[in-house]
């Protein structure tokens, strides 16, 4: 087998390898097939020129690896494949203070079991386990939750 050949094999191996890493997450075809080309490229070298020149293949194959992956990670390259958006949402939050156990409200969504309630001039989250209440019907405040309040229906 020709050593061009070889280094080809192995080059090509190393390739499949760096694109598993930083474009295909997870073990996909590419990282499979550049192990396999890889470690066939050292085997062939060890069958074809012997342990000596083995041993300097694999020391060879090892270490391009090891530079390849740490320029890789060093350049901007990746930097520009990358996502930079961020998450601007935030979560309503039930203001203890203006809400309290036993406050009346009304309901201006069909809670079914869960809508959208007005208790206090504040428009929150409100569930009612068990019920469905239809909008616009009048509701007490049972407990109140960080993210939400639970209601009944005011008889």
């Amino acid at each position: 087998m020709s050593v061009l050949v070889i280094v080809l094999i192995v080059l090509l191996g190393l390739f499949l390898i760096a694109l598993e890493f930083f474009v295909f997450p997870g073990v996909t075809v590419a990282g499979i097939g550049g192990f396999l080309f890889t470690a066939g490229g050292v085997y062939l070298t060890y069958s074809s020129y012997g342990a000596t020149y083995g041993n300097m293949a694999l020391a060879a194959t090892l270490l391009f690896g090891v530079i390849m992956l740490v320029m890789s990670f060093r350049s901007k390259t990746w930097n520009r494949l990358m996502l930079h958006s961020s998450i601007d949402g935030k979560v309503e939050t039930v203001e203890e203070e203006n809400i309290h156990v036993g406050d009346a409200g009304v309901t201006v969504t069909r809670l079914n079991p869960v809508g959208k309630v007005n208790v206090n001039n504040e428009l929150i989250e409100g569930r009612c386990p068990g019920h469905f209440v239809d909008e616009n019907t009048e509701v007490l405040v049972e407990k109140v939750h960080k993210t939400y309040v639970i209601v009944k229906p005011k008889n």
